[in-house]
């Protein structure tokens, strides 16, 4: 006993440390490990898996071996669990809520467990499994979608195992490092959800502090008003899953096109969105929004082709795009806040925005970001000048031409302008 907690008094002191300033929790985990091995546990594999509030991923993993170091993945979101998963320790301990299990790899566990079977295989004699909840109620726990808290498993290839002294040292220091984790990922989970649900500029503005109501930056920005064509009729002709996957399916696209070249979402309006180029000059915002808007229809009209040989619905789009000064920050009340742009130049990208049916093209932009790009590598070509309400001077609308088809001044929308 006093040889645990000589040990353990050498590692908690640490771990609380690195809980409360160290940088990440892989870095935590593979020194963890290695300072096991220095105290002299036979540890030869380690495993944790945590889960992960994000849209797209479940949870991430960490796996130590004593002779490759550190390494994760991140586990996606399935709508069937993956066969190993359902055929593991980790998942029979949260099914039958289980606080801990061990094997020393024979008879009945290798039967059952293909995961011990390959461990076997690879020198391992011993394998030591806890979990650790990080909240405490009475609701069962779904082993497919566990609560927050975190599986942890130690392997050793020594021939005779773990000691009870090593096992003993194993629990003495698993709620702490359970604390020093909850620490670090509560600060990531926050930082992935306001990313999901604010935009990735806006959410890391707000965790680094920036959320007192009116404050607020002027810069300089293109925005972007995406939107669905046709969408508010498709509404009212399909059923409520199949619209939420169109809508789904066009945004995704969307989003992917606006990040990659920069761009923020500021938030979504319906069957549309609202984006924010803020790349460092009016010039780069200016070419990251065209560029942006180019794949958006490249990618579209890729997308609805294969909509349409799988029967699906298919809709169009519309980009308006307008730059200068705006105010970037928090709006609203005391208790409910959004981060988001207000000033003239978005009030006249929304003017903009409805010229679509008018001027017959899908994509239209203002002089000002016409300006900005200089005619470097796009073919645009003058809608002409329009007076837009609430604006005292008209404004001249442009789109781009491009022979190749991939976007041209006879867009899905003249025919219907014509109309």
């Amino acid at each position: 006993m006093d040889c645990l907690n000589a040990r353990a008094a050498e590692l908690i002191p640490w771990m609380i440390e690195q809980g409360l300033h160290s940088s990440g929790r892989q870095e935590l985990l593979n020194t963890f490990c290695e300072k096991l091995v220095e105290l002299g546990l036979p540890l030869w594999r380690f495993h944790l898996a945590q889960r992960a509030f994000h849209p797209k991923f479940g949870g991430i993993g960490y796996n130590w071996t004593r002779s490759d170091g550190i390494s994760h993945e991140h586990y996606e979101r399935r709508e069937t669990p993956r066969d190993a998963w359902l055929r593991s320790p980790f998942y029979m301990m949260l099914e039958q809520n289980l606080p801990d299990f061990r094997s020393d790899l024979t008879g009945e566990s290798l039967a059952r467990f293909p995961l011990l079977v390959e461990l076997k295989g690879r020198g391992a004699t011993d394998y030591f499994a806890l979990t650790q909840r990080f909240t405490h109620d009475d609701i069962p726990i779904d082993p497919n979608e566990p609560a927050e808290g975190i599986l942890a498993s130690w392997s050793s290839d020594r021939p005779t195992g773990f000691s009870q002294e090593d096992t003993d040292l194993i629990r003495a220091v698993f709620p702490v490092l359970g604390l020093a984790l909850k620490s670090m990922s509560n600060r990531q989970m926050a930082s992935d959800l306001l990313q999901v649900y604010l935009g990735r500029d806006p959410g890391r503005r707000v965790l680094s502090g920036e959320f007192q109501r009116g404050s607020s930056t002027e810069i300089d920005a293109v925005i972007g008003l995406f939107d669905l064509k046709g969408f508010t009729g498709l509404a009212g002709q399909l059923p409520g899953p199949e619209l939420i996957e169109m809508l789904n399916d066009y945004f995704g696209i969307a989003v992917a096109a606006t990040q990659a070249h920069g761009g923020n979402i500021l938030k979504f309006l319906g069957d549309g969105m609202l984006v924010m180029f803020n790349l460092g000059s009016i010039e780069q915002d200016a070419q990251a929004a065209l560029a942006a808007a180019a794949d958006l229809c490249r990618d579209i009209s890729a997308r609805n082709e294969e909509r349409r040989a799988l029967g699906l619905p298919v809709t169009d789009w519309t980009l308006a795009l307008h730059a200068g000064h705006i105010l970037y920050g928090n709006i609203g009340a005391e208790n409910r806040l959004d981060f988001t742009v207000i000033g003239p130049t978005v009030n006249q990208t929304a003017r903009i925005a409805g010229m679509h049916r008018s001027v017959g093209q899908n994509l239209i932009f203002s002089e000002v970001v016409r300006q900005a790009v200089s005619g470097k590598d796009h073919d645009m070509v003058s809608l002409g000048r329009y007076m837009l309400r609430g604006v005292n001077e008209p404004i001249e609308l442009f789109t781009i031409y491009r022979p190749d088809g991939a976007m041209s001044a006879l867009a899905p929308y003249a025919e219907e302008a014509a109309e």
